[in-house]
């Protein structure tokens, strides 16, 4: 490193370069969607602790899903809605490391979550007899410890191969919040390392926890179609559907962003794909859970007073 470099001390998230009225009004629309992303993950949370029926494997790790998802959201959202009202309003190095530390560590932890989800799947409808002793309670801590520090450690190598790199201008990162490949860009070194390992992690990433859960849902879809009635494949069926769909937002932005072919800028592309998993995908998991799952829908209309009577028949 040359003795000349001057190291910076803040950066500038571009974020969107829009017209004020224009950002006046995301930030509005990114409000509210963070406000409901914090209200319904808290709902699931809350309804999760309260219900001693939702207290299983599969809304054990629905909560650290929801848990994950909070994390997400106020890591990067805040920030966010900071730029769009203040463009120029700096953030601070260990701020902006910091922030990219937390964002891949969550996105790392929800891929596992999700593969462990599905497995809890696989053994409630493939091996039904023998559910509650593979996913007893000290196995369910040890896949989620697993999962979050996998998440962590897989970071840290990230981390430590950031960290070096001298940083000596410009400042401005072209994204709205710190992300890794938009920090590298303005590094004052050779990057080729630290792209190849992210490069490499991020398909790991996606290969890796999508076979298993593909995997796992064809055994499931071969148990459930030899379930005799339409009722029983039905209800087996519904059980997976919510972790489906949450499978398939999470997964379906990344294949994009990694996979698809590119359509005009792919930085600014990658821009609003991230902005759509770190803002929208959090706020749409609890209202895909809460809408297609039977007994958190039950939970939530006792807990608003619905079911009353029948919880309380003593009251009349």
């Amino acid at each position: 490193m040359g003795g000349n470099q001057t190291s910076i001390t803040e950066f500038l998230l571009v974020g969107f370069p829009l017209s004020p009225r224009m950002q006046l009004l995301l930030f509005g629309l990114f409000s509210m969607s963070y406000a409901f992303t914090l209200l319904g993950n808290g709902v699931i949370l809350g309804l999760i602790s309260l219900h001693s029926k939702l207290h299983t494997p599969m809304y054990f790790f629905l909560s650290q899903l929801a848990t994950v998802n909070i994390a997400c959201a106020c890591n990067t959202v805040p920030q966010m809605l900071v730029n769009l009202l203040s463009p120029t309003q700096p953030i601070s190095f260990a701020g902006c490391l910091t922030q990219t530390f937390l964002f891949m560590t969550f996105a790392r932890t929800e891929c596992f979550l999700l593969v462990v989800m599905s497995y809890d799947r696989y053994v409630a409808i493939c091996l039904p007899l023998q559910y509650s002793t593979i996913m007893s309670w000290k196995v369910c801590d040890t896949l989620v410890m697993a999962s979050w520090t996998s998440g962590v450690l897989m970071t840290l190598v990230d981390m430590v191969l950031l960290l070096p790199l001298p940083f000596c201008g410009p400042q401005k990162v072209n994204h709205f919040f710190c992300e890794i490949i938009a920090i590298l860009k303005l590094a004052c070194a050779d990057t080729h390392l630290n792209e190849v390992v992210i490069v490499t992690g991020g398909v790991c990433m996606l290969v890796g926890p999508v076979s298993t859960i593909v995997v796992s849902y064809a055994h499931i879809a071969h148990a459930i179609l030899k379930i005799q009635s339409a009722e029983g494949r039905w209800k087996a069926f519904s059980t997976c559907s919510s972790h489906l769909c949450v499978v398939g937002l999470f997964y379906g932005t990344a294949i994009i962003m990694y996979v698809g072919p590119p359509h005009g800028d792919p930085q600014e592309q990658k821009k609003y794909l991230l902005l759509f998993h770190s803002l929208f995908n959090p706020m749409l998991n609890p209202l895909i859970y809460s809408l297609r799952n039977r007994e958190v829908n039950a939970a939530l209309r006792r807990r608003l007073g619905k079911g009353r009577l029948c919880e309380n028949p003593t009251d009349n």
